[in-house]
């Protein structure tokens, strides 16, 4: 006998202890967090003892108990399929959509011309880009998977290496000088674009660093155009507004078509920061998250930019 009957109480529990609290789970469900709880305590009074450890800080939290807890991983998988057993039945006229989230640069610079191969083919999957330079909570389902540079740990997430990165010095052809060489000399008297964007242990490197590993030390580093948005630097850099040191994956395609030019490319500056793929477990239990999790593993390995690189695993709960 399957006790069906309780599949509200068990989608109230899921929702409750995924968000850690009714509140939380109500907004998901589109209902009020008293009956978020009423639906959570039937539950107990079936099951005859408390769910959660309640705790108040502001808002009412919850922490599943240990039954719970173990209880809960069957109860997702539960629903999950439960959820993929209706689309089946809703036959061709089922479609899935996946939520990705994206820096704004990283979109425009790099995902958007590869989308096309990810439609052609899931053509029955659905994608919807959440472009921010926000920090999206996939934890609490505002997105179901994202791309994120950083050091590759994200609580509560599942976080698999994509590609690595290094920073690069870049102008606009038209700013190239007609009678001599590029030098480091060149490049310091030029007007300078300081991204501001903080860069936490990434060993990002300021134009001072960059030119004194050059042998400029005493170059006038400290002038130029200092903006707080990576997206804003590419742009004025496009715009011929200057030199800019920026994050090659952003600007390789500017680059191929000749609009950028790569200066010095004999000086590498590698970066501690890499490209992550990032979802929360029980996101890339879905068919269609799981599907563009590993066509963005696949395209990023044959990526012909993409050199030394090795694929691995590393999840941070």
């Amino acid at each position: 006998m399957r006790f069906l009957t309780r599949l509200k109480s068990l989608q109230a529990l899921e929702a409750s202890a995924r968000h850690g609290s009714f509140v939380g789970a109500a907004s998901e469900l589109d209902v009020t967090p008293a009956a978020v709880g009423q639906l959570v305590r039937s539950l107990e009074d079936w099951v005859g003892y408390p769910l959660f450890r309640r705790t108040r800080s502001g808002a009412e939290r919850l922490t599943p108990v240990e039954e719970a807890q173990e209880a809960l991983e069957d109860i997702a998988q539960g629903l999950d399929r439960l959820e993929s057993g209706l689309k089946k039945l809703q036959g061709r006229k089922a479609r899935s959509v996946v939520v990705v989230t994206a820096s704004q640069a990283l979109v425009a610079n790099w995902l958007l011309c590869r989308l096309d191969d990810f439609t052609t083919t899931y053509p029955a999957i659905d994608v919807r880009l959440d472009v921010s330079d926000r920090v999206i909570d996939l934890t609490q389902g505002e997105a179901d998977i994202g791309i994120r540079c950083g050091l590759g740990s994200w609580k509560g997430l599942k976080a698999t290496r994509l590609m690595d990165e290094e920073i690069i010095a870049v102008c606009h052809h038209q700013l190239l000088p007609t009678d001599s060489e590029v030098t480091a000399g060149w490049i310091a008297a030029q007007t300078l674009i300081h991204d501001a964007t903080p860069h936490p242990g990434g060993d990002f490197p300021t134009w001072q660093e960059w030119l004194a590993r050059l042998g400029l030390n005493h170059a006038p580093t400290d002038r130029g155009l200092k903006i707080n948005s990576t997206a804003a630097v590419i742009h004025a850099v496009v715009a011929a507004q200057g030199v800019a040191l920026v994050r090659k994956r952003y600007v390789t395609q500017e680059i191929e078509s000749g609009r950028l030019i790569h200066l010095l490319p004999e000086h590498r500056w590698p970066v501690k920061w890499a490209y992550y793929v990032v979802a929360a477990p029980k996101s890339l239990r879905r068919y269609e998250v799981n599907a563009f999790h590993d066509w963005l593993l696949r395209i990023s390995t044959d990526d012909p930019d993409q050199t030394g690189l090795a694929v691995s695993d590393r999840s941070d709960f």
